[in-house]
């Protein structure tokens, strides 16, 4: 299977970002704390540990442990951000996150690694493809899905300077780093202009999407780009204008269709503006042990995909 072109531009894990963040930020500010749950190596919080050693804790195999220390530890003063993988983060400490953090509005920041198929090798059991969809659900939340290095940094930044509850949606495998770009929380992107139709997309899926609309151009459909990183509190205004101007969406997410980008957008479709939608994402199933492109284009998480649903949207207005 051959790589997309974007294969060609650098590439960096957005939690590599996050690592470098947490210690530009822990030397600004004494009050950071970073607490993993024995995965520091793969979190990336490593960093921050061995520059401040007196501000990390390490929890152990023990999620919810991790999530309950974290809010005691915001409800002290302190900024905690708390990591481990997505399915053990969003899934096993759950009820800590609702309880503690969102019922409390405390100011914890889970910025979980590992998340989507491209965990790849690692098989169905920590493939998490559920966690934004069980995240937001949660009230007090920001949701946030960066598309690449560089939005990942600046968004745990953003979280640091933002007070509340957060979830931080974070990948192992290195992916395109798309330039920089300006950042701001609950504010979707428009990468690229269009007509005929709006590609919603989010996380590594953005990437895609504007190969996708290069496709498409070549093909006579127009098609807008718009990043949403911010999928909790959803830019409803930006979501609403898009499917206005183009009359078809198509959305895009590393993550089970059902209660993720593409549920988000339908609710605010169906209440403000209805126009033919298609999701792009994981359909309903559990995935499978590969390499990460192999289980992308298995799963229909390419820009062939986007590009077909495109298409199929436009011809249903």
């Amino acid at each position: 299977m051959t790589e997309p072109a974007a294969a060609k531009a650098e590439k960096r894990a957005t939690r590599e970002a996050y690592g470098e963040a947490l210690l530009e930020l822990g030397k600004e500010n004494k009050d950071i704390v970073v607490l993993d749950a024995d995965l520091s190596s793969s979190t990336k919080t490593s960093v921050f540990a061995k520059a401040f050693p007196e501000r990390f804790f390490n929890l152990g195999v023990s999620e919810q442990d991790l999530i309950g220390t974290a809010a005691g530890l915001a409800a002290a003063g302190k900024i905690p951000f708390a990591s481990t993988f997505a399915l053990f983060g969003a899934g096993r400490a759950w009820e800590q996150a609702r309880n503690d953090v969102g019922r409390g509005n405390l100011n914890v920041k889970m910025a979980m690694t590992h998340a989507g198929i491209t965990v790849g090798e690692d098989g169905a059991s920590h493939q998490c493809n559920e966690d934004i969809a069980i995240m937001r659900v949660i009230p007090n939340f920001t949701i946030v899905s960066p598309a690449d290095a560089p939005e990942a940094k600046k968004a745990v930044f953003a979280a640091a300077g933002q007070k509340g509850p957060f979830y931080i949606r974070l990948g192992r495998e290195a992916v395109p780093v798309m330039g920089e770009r300006e950042f701001k929380l609950g504010k979707a992107q428009t990468l690229r202009d269009g007509s005929d139709v709006a590609i919603m997309a989010t996380g590594i899926m953005v990437c895609e999407a504007l190969q996708a609309a290069e496709a498409l151009s070549k093909e006579g459909v127009s098609a807008m780009v718009v990043n949403i990183h911010t999928i909790k509190p959803i830019d409803e205004q930006a979501v609403v204008e898009a499917a206005k101007k183009t009359g078809a969406v198509v959305t895009a997410e590393e993550h089970s269709i059902i209660g993720g980008l593409g549920g988000a957008v339908a609710e605010v479709l169906s209440e403000n503006h209805a126009v033919p939608l298609k999701r792009v994402g994981v359909r309903d199933v559990f995935g499978e042990s590969g390499k990460a492109r192999e289980l992308l284009e298995k799963y229909g998480l390419t820009a062939k995909n986007i590009a077909a649903a495109a298409k199929d949207v436009v011809k249903r207005k």
